[in-house]
């Protein structure tokens, strides 16, 4: 996993609220146990339309969302089954972060352990944000900060997983199931 410690990019917006993993990554797609190639299946059925062809109306389908690694969701993110292949579709689209009110405790788990930053801020900084897609913010993982051009954001982020996503340790592979690091 690659370190991250400060997250500079334009935002692609989903303004949906209670987006559940089902709707991220289909189950019909979870039929591998590797996280490569998962992002061609993000959001599968609204990127696509029933021949397979990308529809232009979906906001990750427009040309100003390419390059973008930061996803600001609507409330309520990641909710429904546990499903780690959730976070491996997002961070292998390109998405190192994404952005809510709201994030399902167990996604938020998942993404943590899988290299994704979940960033819950407040409704004032999450509306703004929504209203200003493409907006070029950062996400500083030393002070747990969101900035953006009208302000800035603290958010919560445990201390261990701030240790492994600023060091690049991979949880899953690391080997040490107590959580110990030495």
């Amino acid at each position: 996993m690659e370190p991250i410690r400060t997250l500079r990019s334009r935002t692609a917006v989903l303004p949906v609220s209670d987006i559940d993993t089902d709707q991220i990554i289909p189950a019909r797609f979870l039929t591998t146990t590797t996280r490569e190639g998962l992002g061609k299946h993000l959001f599968a059925d609204w990127r696509y339309g029933p021949q397979g062809s990308l529809r232009a109306e979906f906001a990750l389908n427009r040309p100003e969302a390419e390059g973008c690694e930061i996803l600001v969701a609507g409330h309520n993110f990641g909710c429904g089954s546990s499903r780690e292949h959730a976070p491996w579709a997002l961070t292998d689209y390109g998405f190192r972060a994404v952005v809510s009110t709201q994030i399902a405790d167990i996604f938020r788990s998942n993404s943590l352990k899988n290299g994704l930053v979940p960033v819950i801020v407040d409704p004032a900084t999450h509306r703004w944000l929504l209203e200003h897609p493409g907006t070029e913010v950062s996400i500083d993982l030393e002070t747990a900060t969101l900035r953006h051009p009208a302000g800035e954001a603290r958010f919560a982020l445990e201390p261990f997983a701030r240790y492994c996503l600023m060091n690049g340790v991979d949880v899953n592979r690391a080997g040490f199931p107590g959580g110990s690091i030495s």
